[in-house]
Parts: C-alpha cells; sequence; structure tokens
C-alpha cells in the first residue's frame, strides 16, 4: 500500500471506533506507556487530541505527567511553512481550536525544540521498523530534526503495526517506541 492509501485506511479504521473504544484504548495506551522506562526526564512534548480526528485521548498521559511534576510541552503549528512553536503548559496556558480543530496554546512560556527529552507523537500507522505515517505534512519530522539526538521518539497507536515496509523519504524520522493499547514496540 501507498502512503495515501495507508493514511485513508486508517482514517476510516478510526472512524469506526465508538467513544467507548476510543476511551477504552486510550487509557490502555496511558497504562502501558508507564511500565517505560522513560520517567527520569524533565522535558516531555505531547500533542492535545484532536476529537474530530478521533485521537488518543492525550488527557490521561497529561495527567501521568502532571503527576509525576514533569515539564509538559505543547505546540502550535504554523501552516505556512509547516513547523511547529512549543510552549510550556501551565496553569495560566490559555488553549483555543485553529481552523483545523487543533487545540493550541494562543501564548505562554516558549520551549527550544533542543531540550525536550521525550515526544509522544500522533501517527495514522506504523511498521515494524518504526517508520510512520502522519497527516502527510511532515510537521513532526521538521519538528524532531531539531531536537537532539538522544530524544525519545514515541509514537501512540490504536491499531499494531502495518504487515509491510512503509516507504520513507530522507527527511522520514523513525520512532524509538510505539505504543498501542496491547504491545510496547521497540526500535532502538
Amino acid at each position: 500500500m501507498t502512503k495515501s492509501e495507508l493514511r485513508k485506511r486508517y482514517k476510516q479504521l478510526r472512524k469506526k471506533l465508538s467513544i467507548e473504544d476510543l476511551e477504552n484504548k486510550s487509557l490502555m495506551i496511558a497504562n502501558r506507556l508507564l511500565t517505560l522506562n522513560i520517567w527520569d526526564k524533565s522535558f516531555y512534548h505531547i500533542f492535545l487530541t484532536i476529537e474530530e480526528q478521533k485521537e488518543i485521548n492525550t488527557e490521561y498521559i497529561l495527567n501521568i505527567l502532571a503527576g509525576k511534576d514533569k515539564n509538559i510541552v505543547i505546540s502550535k503549528s504554523n501552516f505556512e511553512d509547516y513547523s511547529m512553536t512549543h510552549y510550556l503548559l501551565t496553569d495560566n496556558t490559555r488553549i483555543k481550536k485553529n481552523d483545523y480543530n487543533i487545540p493550541e496554546p494562543i501564548d505562554g512560556i516558549a520551549i527550544a525544540s533542543e531540550i525536550i527529552d521525550v515526544v509522544f507523537i500522533p501517527l495514522l500507522a506504523f511498521d515494524y521498523t518504526g517508520n510512520r505515517i502522519g497527516y502527510g505534512k511532515g510537521f513532526y519530522d521538521r519538528f524532531l530534526s531539531q531536537c537532539k539526538p538522544e530524544t525519545l521518539k514515541i509514537g501512540l497507536s490504536f491499531f499494531e503495526a502495518v504487515s509491510t515496509s512503509i516507504k520513507t523519504l530522507k527527511e522520514d524520522i523513525r520512532l524509538d517506541y510505539c505504543i498501542t493499547p496491547h504491545k510496547i514496540h521497540s526500535f532502538l
């Protein structure tokens, strides 16, 4: 399958998930994350859920991060150059949905990509070698290329790996892990 065919297929699979399935699977992913040896870091980047796309509910992971007193970083997307600006999530951070229904910070304390230790990555599909398919704009590849080499890249997926290799471009950045409701896939 091509990337566009996989993108279409996994968007359709997500649409079929009931709200109950979505919540249960999101909670299972968060609980599975707790077993990873990643909690000694300081700065954790996480995406805020686009409910209209039936993305993983990251509220569970946000609660884990807050409970562990971690620095939580969220982003604002620039659709002119497909870049992201990162902000520390605080009690004063104001969130608003953009034109694409992406919840984003309006303002806040800017955080450089280079200091982020762990990035939780939204995706539609991934393969057994850590290649992934997102929405196709390259936001995360651009962002991850600015992070330090040791930054952990953790995909979050409702579904298991696709059985065939995903074709990649030179700018595509592989995952270190992908967490599904039933398994932790390690690509280290």
